[in-house]
């Protein structure tokens, strides 16, 4: 192949892909905000542009098509001018190394920062030509598309690897680098991202910490409940904790035993509560934090794979998650694990192992016992999730919960006080 035109050729098609490569990183990187501000601005040529970024993947993939094609054009008419000249097989390791070049710098990194230093005004003069392009070339590349899908592993994207927008998460960190951004603003805003990622079990209150009432007892005891656990909201059981049948809130219980005779002695929690809203524990939580914003939700109950209760979680574990830990002055530093009071008398924390509080008192557990920490047996002997000053018999011990509000408010035991118990108060021999 020889004469002017090869060459003229391989100029314009080194030139096109450079061109296209412009074009891809101007319209990645350009503003859907910025552009809409154009608009109303009246700048030429802006409302196209906003038409083409609302179908963005399928340009993207409009314009990686035409550069890959004029780099695959481009070398092969350099191997054609050059192997004349030096034979078939050195021509091809010639025209490799060249292209490698030429699509790195030519078509690759000089483009593409020219396209993102401009790339509203590269974007403005070439959304009328892609429009026009993107008649003829969509359905080929659309096509392409799948046939890639088909032949790759796994789950394809429907609308290209191409196709996704600048990483905001990025830009983040750079603008935290210069310090434009502070350091827990960029971790607030990367939270944001992660709520999509983040199902709501790992944010929920599990069921073993649940504090929950029964639909029989009244109005008063309700109140007493609500005040002693520091919750205005209490998840109504019917026969069980899987069988939540409402929610009785702080303020109607209030209305209930203060503005009526009888303190609310007459009226039962299941005449009080409210509809509980239920949803799976797999939903994402910028899913559920939209839900509870739209229809004005404070609290949900989570339900698990199999509809047993899995927890429950309140809109503020969900900015928590946004936001990070809030430590407020009912926060308790970390308690040792044992603390010798006296004689036979120990605060020791709810995760102390059974064997270890049986070592204590020289005492032996039942080896069938469903728990493994001093805690988990004072919720089992108390049949529900204890509250500070909660007390039980077990074992020839007095257990005592004691705790008080953590971060987020709520009443949680921390520690148990231990303490022999006389003859009188243990429990009978089943013989």
């Amino acid at each position: 192949m020889t004469g002017a035109a090869p060459l003229v050729g391989l100029i314009v098609l080194i030139a096109a892909g450079g061109l296209f490569a412009a074009v891809d990183a101007a319209i990645s990187t350009v503003s859907i905000a910025r552009v809409e501000e154009l608009v109303k601005s009246e700048r030429t040529g802006a409302a196209r542009l906003a038409r083409l970024l609302l179908e963005r993947p399928r340009y993207i993939n409009l314009v990686v098509l035409l550069r890959i094609a004029c780099e695959v054009s481009a070398t092969v008419l350099l191997v054609g001018y050059i192997s004349d000249d030096l034979g078939m097989t050195w021509g091809l390791v010639a025209a490799a190394a060249i292209m490698t070049v030429v699509n790195f710098v030519v078509m690759g990194v000089g483009p593409r920062t020219i396209g993102r230093q401009n790339a509203y005004s590269i974007a403005l003069i070439c959304a009328l030509p892609l429009q026009a392009i993107s008649l003829l070339l969509t359905p080929i590349s659309r096509l392409l598309i799948l046939i890639g899908n088909a032949l790759t592993p796994g789950r394809g994207f429907s609308n290209g690897p191409f196709a996704s927008e600048i990483e905001l998460r990025e830009v983040v960190d750079l603008a935290q680098q210069r310090g434009v951004v502070a350091d827990d603003e960029r971790r607030m805003i990367q939270s944001v991202f992660e709520l999509g990622d983040t199902p709501a079990r790992e944010v929920m209150v599990p069921r073993t910490e649940m504090v929950w009432i029964e639909g029989r007892k009244t109005a008063g005891q309700a109140t007493s409940l609500a005040v002693r656990s520091g919750h205005s909201r209490i998840p109504v059981t019917g026969e069980n904790v899987d069988d939540i049948v409402g929610v009785v809130y702080l303020k109607d219980l209030v209305r209930k035993t203060l503005h009526t005779d009888g303190a609310g002695r007459d009226t039962r929690v299941v005449d009080v509560m409210r509809p509980a809203v239920f949803i799976p524990d797999s939903k994402p939580l910028d899913d559920l934090l939209r839900e509870m914003q739209r229809d004005r939700i404070h609290m949900a109950l989570l339900v698990d794979e199999y509809g047993a209760t899995a927890g429950l979680v309140t809109i503020e574990d969900v900015l928590e998650e946004i936001v990070g830990e809030i430590a407020d002055e009912y926060d308790t530093d970390e308690v040792a694990p044992v603390e010798k009071l006296g004689e036979d008398t120990f605060r020791v924390s709810t995760r102390l192992p059974i064997e270890d509080v049986g070592e204590l008192y020289d005492i032996e557990f039942d080896t069938d016992l469903e728990v493994d920490t001093i805690g988990g047996l004072l919720a089992l002997e108390l049949g529900r999730v204890p509250l500070p000053g909660a007390e039980v018999v077990s074992h020839g011990l007095r257990l005592c919960a004691e705790g008080g509000r953590d971060h987020r408010g709520r009443m949680r035991v921390g520690t148990v006080l231990l303490q022999r118990v006389g003859p009188e108060f243990a429990e009978p021999d089943d013989d």
